[in-house]
């Protein structure tokens, strides 16, 4: 793993030795960083030996954790208000997305976006606003925000959506409402939730989440 900066953000990157042809961008969740998730591509980077992954820092100090970061504000714990905050985010994002495939040399359809909880929503709301289509989203323990958006853009990227159904964060009811709406829109949408887990990613959502990745690739 190596640690450099990438537009404007800290990156958390492992990349192969040779033949990169895809790419997985990580986004953490609300008081995390970066660091916290590039441990999966440890542990899928086998399975995938020609992809880079790569997991930025959010561009903005927690408000609640001083020693994590935040894509956008919570102090306002409300639907409405996350989807306020969330628009002054995304240029940040997708700014991002911009500068690590120029970065790399890669287009839209060699890039998956994943993320856990906040990292989550952001992926979902990058769906319909990117310009192109990424080869898959998917997320864990997130909500969809926006949905305002959702007119059929880049419907045909595959969304692979996983949730603990004891989750006392992010409610399972985001999981459901998240589905039905995606597949109301015409996007392509599957995935499950998991009996007792609570806000987190166990082992069978690494292992799914891979078989997903493998999918798109």
């Amino acid at each position: 793993m190596k640690n450099i900066k990438i537009g404007d953000l800290n990156s958390y990157v492992i990349e192969p030795e040779e033949g990169a042809k895809n790419i997985v961008v990580l986004l953490h969740g609300y008081g995390a960083s970066g660091r916290d998730l590039i441990g999966i591509g440890d542990e899928w980077k086998n399975a995938l030996p020609n992809t880079i992954f790569i997991s930025p820092d959010a561009p903005f100090p927690c408000e609640m954790a001083p020693a994590g970061l935040q894509w956008y504000s919570l102090n306002e714990y409300t639907i409405p208000a996350m989807e306020r905050e969330i628009v002054g985010a995304w240029p940040v994002l997708n700014q991002y997305l911009d500068a690590v495939l120029k970065h790399y040399g890669l287009g839209d359809d060699k890039m998956i976006i994943s993320g856990f909880s906040q990292g989550c929503m952001m992926s979902l709301y990058a769906l319909p606003r990117r310009k192109n289509a990424c080869a898959g989203i998917l997320g864990y323990s997130g909500r969809l925000l926006g949905a305002s958006a959702l007119n059929g853009a880049n419907k045909t990227t595959p969304i692979y959506l996983i949730h603990g159904e004891a989750d006392d964060v992010v409610d399972r009811g985001s999981w459901d409402d998240a589905t039905e709406t995606l597949e109301t829109r015409g996007y392509k949408v599957s995935g499950y939730t998991t009996p007792r887990l609570g806000h987190g990613i166990d082992g069978d959502g690494i292992a799914n989440g891979l078989k997903f990745i493998q999918s798109c690739f």
